[in-house]
């Protein structure tokens, strides 16, 4: 009894080796995740980096679909989805501000931590409300596919993007290890970790508008 292989090994190769390229490539989950991490250790790092990833699954999802297609052919959707996404990002940032730059008008100059939950869904939300995202796949996936292959293209491209992710989601959980054992330190100190947030916030506003201004 053979066992077919979605794609070639040596295709399944360059793609693994595209995958790690990618994925150490820094961009605005890789700030997201980094940021919480720093300003709340490594738990918060992978939470952001678990809803990053499931957002990513939505967009290995309308790939396998087709959906992607609609944004990649439709400059209205892809506008309408990319501004959504751009507000959201500076929306996330404003807050983040906010809530530092409250906490230090307070006597014990403590700034509040977001939750556990807050922090899976705003990981989740900026990867899935990211059209480009989507269009990566679409773009991305197709040429590691073999349509001579016994198996169907879209079970190849759900075979691909589920490889993509879980690729990504072990670079991050690294990344997350490593911020967290490395700023420990500036954590403990409570005026650091004020400016650490109101940078975070500075950075997703200025990638909110990075994204609203950039064309497919």
């Amino acid at each position: 009894m053979t066992i077919d292989m979605p794609i070639t090994l040596h295709a399944y190769a360059l793609f693994l080796a595209a995958v790690v390229l990618l994925c150490i490539v820094p961009g605005p989950d890789m700030a997201y995740l980094l940021g919480r991490t720093i300003t709340q250790g490594r738990r918060a790092g992978l939470v952001a980096a678990i809803g990053i990833n499931a957002g990513a699954y939505a967009h290995v999802g309308a790939a396998v679909l087709g959906l992607s297609a609609i944004l990649a052919s439709s400059a209205v959707a892809f506008t309408i989805v990319k501004l959504v996404g751009a507000c959201y990002l500076v929306w996330i940032g404003l807050r983040t501000i906010a809530a530092a730059s409250g906490a230090s008008s307070n006597s014990v100059a403590r700034t509040p931590s977001a939750t556990l939950r807050r922090i899976f869904w705003e990981g989740f939300l900026s990867d899935a409300l990211n059209p480009k995202v989507s269009v990566f796949f679409l773009a991305f996936l197709p040429q590691f596919v073999d349509r001579s292959s016994s198996v169907s293209v879209p079970m190849q491209l759900l075979f691909l993007g589920v490889t993509c992710n879980v690729i990504a989601i072990s670079i991050n959980g690294v990344l997350v290890a490593i911020a967290g054992t490395v700023t420990r330190a500036i954590r403990a100190n409570s005026a650091w970790r004020g400016w650490l947030n109101r940078a975070l916030g500075g950075l997703f506003v200025t990638l909110g508008i990075r994204l609203a201004v950039q064309k497919l």
